[in-house]
């Protein structure tokens, strides 16, 4: 029989421990500490005590933990002096059944790790769904992780470590996180469908209405339909919208959602999280024939990453009237103007203004994502609460000299502009690292035409500003123009620029965050406030109605914009749980 929570807060300690014994390998102490925080109220709030425990015990014990875990394929397996919880997970990982020459890298494999960092290799092999890893991806982990600086390599072990208790402790509890496989999986599927010269070398890219892109969009439409949505539709700009009936016609809809579109060989998580959360939502209303007070409007947005054309928030402009008729003349790298590709989806582009949302209509935007960042993961935390997506603002420049040779041309007599735009770099780096919470990036950067032999004669370079404050960001550009034209001015260079997007910073509403806040306490989840360096939907939103955002924890460092993104199945569980408990809260405040 699966234990339960209220055997456990009851049980006597020796009882108590006997009922979590296992979760951490040959380390009983960690789950006898965490027991003298009974009575726990969620198994999340369990699984963050424990992570506690670990965190303030301080580096030896740390170490201790790690080295008490066997290696992957390694001598306890074949000597068959695992755990039973290791055999059962290695044994899944199918690492009892490697080919002879899987068997002697992995043993390669394990060597140099322990010779570089002292420990053994940790991987939760069960994976992020729980179901497992495959013995190919367990390698290239362990190929990635053993080039690992020492200090990040422990903690990754010890985030591992809590995952594998995490999945074992659901295990003794009979818990099985539903809902966000459900996610889960819509996320790997929607994954399948990438841009060409992207899909041939297994990577993700869905730029704005591509083949890829469309496919996604008519893909989220038939699952809304599986769902229970009201109505479904693409609309002028290819966003995807499903609308779930209020319980009485005329009351306002909760707007919520994000976008669909990824940048180039990107992750399979960023922005698609905040369709599929709020669909399983949908799902479980209407599987229970349940009405609320207000309807909810999910919108899969066509275009927030500004990849195919210089037209960021495409997707969520439109909806709050600010989609410009210039953009649809802008042309991608093929020379296909925003017109033709929308004509050619057969979108309406007269259609475009009407579009626009009536904010009394609405209660306000909600929108969860992946954090895109470490925080969370480094605080062993699976939400957090956002109080502020940053101002950011974006410019294309060009920096033009005179091409010369190589070879003949004195260092004092050089119009170099690629060693004009390397001084900006590093202003921008230092100056953005002055205010603390401020970043800078210079993305791209190319020389066209370059040559070994030739000194640059131009230099093209992207540049993006971002600050908590619109003011901040401002001070900031500012300053970093400032030294262009000064750079530029003592080099003998011009420039141009070009500003392609700006937008504002969207603190939070306060009764909205108010709401995710709740949410999280309910869950047993400890509260994090953390402003978005990352720009989001909810920022076009914000000029219209109040939003605000829950940041769900990505794995591997919540690295993002890269393949490795990605989340587990129990964390988007939990965001499910939280955006079910916002709903709660709005219809019993409508009573």
């Amino acid at each position: 029989m699966p234990l339960t929570l209220d055997q456990l807060n009851a049980a006597p300690l020796p009882e108590a421990l006997q009922m979590l014994d296992g979760l951490y390998e040959h380390s009983p102490w960690i789950a006898e500490r965490a027991l003298a925080q009974r009575p726990f109220a969620s198994l999340a709030q369990l699984k963050h005590a424990m992570t506690r425990v670990l965190d303030e015990a301080g580096v030896e014990p740390q170490l201790a933990l790690i080295r008490a875990h066997p290696e992957l394929a390694g001598k306890a397996m074949v000597s068959k002096t695992l755990t039973a919880e290791s055999t059962n997970e290695q044994t899944k990982a199918g690492l009892t059944n490697c080919t002879p020459e899987e068997f002697a890298h992995i043993q390669q494999l394990n060597a140099d790790y322990n010779a570089r960092f002292g420990f053994p290799f940790i991987l939760a092999v069960r994976g992020p769904r729980g179901t497992g890893l495959t013995k190919a991806q367990i390698i290239e982990a362990f190929e990635r992780r053993v080039h690992g600086h020492p200090d990040f390599e422990r903690q990754e072990c010890l985030r591992n470590i809590h995952r594998i208790a995490e999945i074992r402790l659901n295990d003794k509890f009979g818990f099985e996180p539903v809902d966000g496989q459900l996610v889960w999986d819509w996320q790997e599927k929607l994954a399948q469908h990438s841009d060409p010269g992207y899909a041939e070398k297994g990577q993700l890219t869905v730029t704005y209405l591509t083949d890829a892109h469309r496919a996604c969009a008519q893909r989220i439409s038939h699952w809304m339909k599986d769902c229970g949505f009201d109505e479904i539709e693409i609309d002028a700009v290819g966003n995807v919208v499903g609308r779930y009936h209020p319980a009485a016609p005329g009351a306002k809809y909760l707007i919520t959602g994000s976008h669909y579109d990824t940048v180039r060989n990107g992750g399979k998580y960023d922005g698609r999280l905040g369709i599929f959360v709020p669909m399983a939502c949908v799902q479980k209303l209407h599987a229970a024939g349940q009405r609320l007070p207000f309807g909810i409007e999910v919108v899969g947005f066509a275009e927030e990453e500004g990849q195919r054309y210089k037209a960021t928030f495409l997707g969520s402009g439109a909806l709050t009237g600010h989609f410009d008729p210039a953009w649809l003349d802008q042309k991608d790298a093929d020379g296909i103007t925003m017109r033709e590709a929308m004509q050619h989806a057969g979108l309406c582009i007269d259609d475009i203004p009407k579009l626009q949302r009536d904010p009394a209509q609405y209660l306000g935007f909600i929108e969860v994502h992946i954090e895109q960042g470490p925080v969370l993961n480094e605080l062993n935390l699976p939400l957090g609460i956002v109080t502020s997506i940053n101002g950011s603002v974006r410019y294309l420049g060009e920096v033009i000299g005179m091409a010369s040779h190589a070879g003949t041309t004195p260092m004092d007599r050089r119009r170099d502009a690629a060693a004009a735009v390397a001084e900006l770099i590093l202003y921008a780096e230092q100056r953005a690292a002055q205010d603390g919470d401020s970043v800078a990036t210079v993305g791209m950067l190319q020389v066209p035409n370059g040559s070994i032999n030739v000194v640059p004669g131009a230099c093209k370079f992207s540049l993006d500003m971002r600050a908590p404050t619109n003011a901040q960001r401002d001070a900031l550009a500012q300053d970093v123009l400032a030294k262009l034209a000064e750079i530029c001015e003592r080099r003998g260079l011009r420039h141009t620029l070009e500003e392609t997007m700006r937008a504002a910073a969207a603190p939070s509403a306060p009764e909205w965050q108010a709401r995710w806040e709740a949410a999280c306490t309910a869950l047993g989840v400890p509260l994090h406030r953390m402003p978005s360096g990352a720009g989001h939907d909810a920022m076009k939103l914000h000029e219209i109605m109040p939003q605000a955002m829950l940041f769900v924890r990505g794995e591997n460092s919540g690295i993002s914009h890269n393949p490795l993104e990605s989340s587990t199945a129990d964390d988007m569980d939990l965001a499910v749980k939280a955006f079910d408990h916002v709903l709660h809260q709005l219809t019993t405040e409508s009573h």
